[in-house]
């Protein structure tokens, strides 16, 4: 990656599933002073891998994109573990004020506000190396990820991807997949799919006006959704529908 004297190291979660696809990636950036972005669920065997990647550090920082179990789960016992705050969205994680930075001796990791995936989430940016730690604003394959938790998510996510657009980025390293190195491309692709949806979700109301969720969503889903998955595709469905309507700031 252009700029950098090393890239980040990641330690891989045994968490494998439809939305985690390999694991959770519990990213490192740093070597004396570390952060450790996302340390993944409350699994013993990771959280030891973990505590021996940074064995050698004088400082470490827990920092976490959200509140997820995949990616939170076991922030507090690793933080305990080393004796350090929690920092971040999700768990018993103190929040970034504005203007705050966390120091790394390979850089800075500047927090940004990039709502969607849930209401509290972060992405890390990296300046000095042109990258940005995701969460799951961005995966590391395919062109969507879960926007679904409140009305007016989607209306964020898509703001939230357009601040990435704005960003000088060599590489995105997500949350769940391998690194992104196309990342105009990726934040391209996720838009489109995004509006994709709306669009088939308003053209499916116009033909079956006053038509039920479960009548909606066999309109824009067909069969394509496994069984499985078809809960968080639903909600997916809900999410879209309070975004044409207007609706904001609730669950659903």
């Amino acid at each position: 990656m252009a700029g950098s004297v090393t890239g980040p190291r990641v330690v891989q979660a045994d968490n494998p599933g439809p939305f985690t696809f390999d694991g959770t990636c519990t990213w490192l950036v740093g070597e004396r002073e570390v952060a450790v972005i996302d340390p993944g669920p409350d699994l013993a065997a990771h959280r030891s891998r973990i505590l021996e990647a940074v064995e050698d550090a004088v400082a470490v920082h827990v920092l976490l994109t959200h509140g997820h179990g995949d990616h939170a789960g076991g922030a507090e016992a690793l933080a305990a573990a080393l004796g350090v705050e929690l920092r971040g969205f999700g768990a018993s994680a103190r929040p970034f004020g504005e203007g705050e930075a966390i120091l790394t001796d390979h850089g800075r990791l500047v927090p940004m506000e990039t709502p969607g995936h849930t209401r509290h989430h972060y992405a890390f940016h990296w300046p000095e190396h042109r990258g940005l730690f995701s969460g799951d604003l961005i995966l590391g394959r395919g062109d969507t990820t879960w926007v679904a938790e409140y009305s007016g998510c989607v209306a964020d996510y898509l703001d939230s991807l357009d601040l990435v657009d704005g960003l000088e980025l060599d590489a995105v390293f997500p949350g769940h997949g391998p690194v992104v190195e196309d990342v105009a491309g990726a934040v391209a692709r996720y838009r489109a799919h995004r509006l994709e949806r709306v669009e088939q979700v308003r053209v499916a109301r116009r033909a079956r006006p006053g038509g039920s969720a479960e009548e909606i969503f066999d309109l824009v889903y067909g069969v394509e959704v496994p069984e499985g998955l078809r809960g968080a595709a639903m909600q997916s469905l809900r999410a879209i529908v309070a975004h044409l309507d207007g609706v904001r700031d609730t669950d659903l």
